[in-house]
């Protein structure tokens, strides 16, 4: 990796805008930057105060390139902890590539893939969680994981590790002191505080491992397969949950022969809804590969919506019941919402009997949107909400959770150990293991193929 270096790249979304803003980071990056800029007050940019802003133009020789203003952070106060620059031009594509090719030709390298925030990292500005974090925060597009993605880069998950890392630190001194004086079986490290010490670091790892089931789905969203026989009204019920006519909606039997997914936030909660093929006997070899598809995504989503006709539902009930009794034994796990849809065309006893033959059903009818808000309710109150109310840690990184995992082993292997009396080199063994785990999470041990991982997924400019 070259990091003593000057990078450059734009900051902003690619694209024409009011404005936009292109990033300058490493040591030469504010002499490139005065090289071609020119204030209106003829101020120089190295004579100035970090964290001050000027207004002038970018020049080329004696061509002007456009109006800009030239932010200055000087390392280490900067997000980078380097000299950083940063010039907000008007946002013309145009102007946006003149800018960056002039220092490109002039002292800069354009920046790869989140290297802005791989030098934070390497500068000691951000752990390795929090600088994971900046990408979740990025991608976040609803309430609970913009809220996970800002409590994860303030440091609450990254202070939490550190801390039983510190602790278990101190403990495996002790251990390692104990090695020193093998022969005279002395005894450094209190035996019993150490046992509570694991204990605890147990009951926390494991808490913030099960938290990565919550974690997951935030960050994710929460798969739902919406499915029934044709002309059930999935494609309507789709179209009224995103208020927006995202599938074809038609009499025709079989209009939808894939799976069409769309998300909304319910509440601050990411549901991404799966519109299926029809469930029935067919001979059409494309809608016959829809419904195999539909009973593929149903493996893979958390929440089952299965429609019933409630006009049909008195010459279809056993039917309809043998269907639900059929998606219940194949998905045992998976909750399942049964919906008696087009309830706007029925009387209130075929109301009733519906209610009477099926428990817990919702009554609905999208075309009307009768039901709707229940039904978001009902799926709202799914998702295990009070650890964020807590504002506990969520772990959200399957990176992070493998490394929880594997800690939490090695913790388990250092218990197992001190109930069956081992020496203390075998302990010592597992206690760094669990230490080296511990340490992937928030940085402190890496490699360039770990650090290439991460910031590879990094967009470029941040």
């Amino acid at each position: 990796m070259i990091l003593n270096d000057t990078i450059i790249a734009l900051a902003t979304a690619p694209g024409a805008g009011a404005i936009a803003v292109i990033r300058l980071s490493g040591k030469e990056a504010i002499d490139i930057a005065d090289a071609y800029f020119q204030s209106i007050h003829g101020k120089g940019l190295l004579d100035q105060k970090s964290h001050t802003i000027l207004l002038g133009h970018i020049l080329e020789d004696t061509k002007i390139l456009d109006q800009v203003l030239v932010s200055i952070f000087k390392g280490p106060h900067s997000y980078t902890g380097e000299d950083v620059i940063e010039i907000s031009c008007h946002g013309s594509p145009y102007i946006q590539q003149q800018i960056i090719q002039l220092f490109l030709r002039n002292g800069c390298r354009m920046a790869q893939a989140g290297e802005f925030t791989l030098r934070a990292f390497m500068n000691g500005k951000l752990d390795l969680s929090q600088a994971e974090a900046v990408a979740d925060l990025i991608a976040s597009d609803n309430e609970a994981s913009h809220q996970v993605a800002i409590q994860q880069m303030r440091g609450g998950f990254s202070s939490e590790i550190k801390e039983l890392a510190d602790e278990l630190l101190n403990f495996a001194s002790l251990i390692e002191l104990e090695l020193d004086f093998a022969e005279e079986d002395v005894e450094f490290a209190d035996r019993k505080r150490f046992n509570d010490l694991l204990k605890r670091m147990g009951k926390v790892l494991k808490g913030l491992i099960d938290s990565f089931a919550v974690g997951n789905v935030i960050k994710n969203g929460i798969p739902v397969a919406i499915v029934g026989e044709p002309n059930v009204g999935k494609s309507t019920l789709l179209n009224v949950l995103l208020n927006e006519e995202r599938a074809i909606v038609s009499e025709i039997a079989g209009t939808t022969r894939d799976a069409i997914e769309d998300e909304i936030s319910i509440g601050g909660f990411g549901f991404r809804f799966i519109d299926t093929a029809g469930i029935r006997e067919t001979k059409d070899v494309v809608e016959g590969i829809g419904i195999q598809k539909t009973f593929e995504k149903i493996a893979k989503s958390r929440v089952v919506i299965y429609l019933v006709d409630a006009h049909k539902f008195e010459e279809e009930k056993d039917r309809y019941i043998l269907e639900i009794g059929k998606i219940k034994t194949k998905y045992p796990q998976t909750p399942l919402f049964v919906i008696a849809n087009k309830i706007d065309r029925i009387d209130k006893s075929t109301l009733t009997q519906i209610e009477s033959a099926i428990p817990e059903v919702l009554l609905v009818s999208a075309k009307e949107g009768i039901g709707i808000e229940v039904l978001k309710d009902r799926l709202l109150a799914l998702v295990e909400t009070g650890t964020l109310r807590n504002s506990d840690t969520i772990v959200t990184n399957s990176r992070h959770y493998d490394a929880l995992v594997k800690a939490l082993e090695a913790i388990d292997r250092v218990r197992l150990g001190m109930d069956e009396g081992i020496s203390s080199d075998l302990l010592a063994i597992d206690i760094r293991e669990a230490l080296n785990f511990l340490g992937e999470i928030t940085g402190k041990v890496t490699s360039d193929d770990l650090l290439g991982n991460i910031f590879a997924n990094f967009c470029i400019g941040k």
